[in-house]
């Protein structure tokens, strides 16, 4: 018998999350210690939610090669590129103090859902 595609214990983690704190556009800062970016800060640019990754601007950037294409007229070369980064291992920046901050929900009296910080 044809053994069965395990999915991977990360995606099921990611594919239970309904409600998404961090979203594109977003100012974060890396909290992970280990990181070697850490305590820098960026705007998200693409959230993977499968992955539960996300593309933070100027935040885990590597060289990445591009083969050369003789059709188009490219040479090959090297690029930088920011890589995906945990979700966990970002948090929100609060507009205010400008220092990394969970996030609460609260209603307002028009009935709108707004993201508030905690710090502030």
């Amino acid at each position: 018998f044809p053994q069965r595609k395990q999915i991977k214990p990360a995606l099921q983690e990611a594919a239970k999350k309904k409600r998404w704190n961090i979203l594109r556009g977003d100012t974060v800062q890396v909290i992970d210690r280990k990181h070697p970016e850490y305590g820098k800060q960026g705007i998200v640019q693409t959230v993977d939610r499968k992955r539960d990754r996300v593309i933070v601007d100027g935040v885990n950037v590597a060289p990445k090669h591009q083969k050369p294409d003789p059709d188009r007229g490219l040479s090959g070369r090297t690029i930088m590129k920011e890589r995906s980064i945990h979700y966990s291992n970002v948090n929100l920046v609060d507009p205010v103090t400008g220092l990394p901050t969970r996030v609460s929900r609260k209603t307002l009296d028009d009935g709108t859902k707004v993201r508030v910080a905690k710090k502030s």
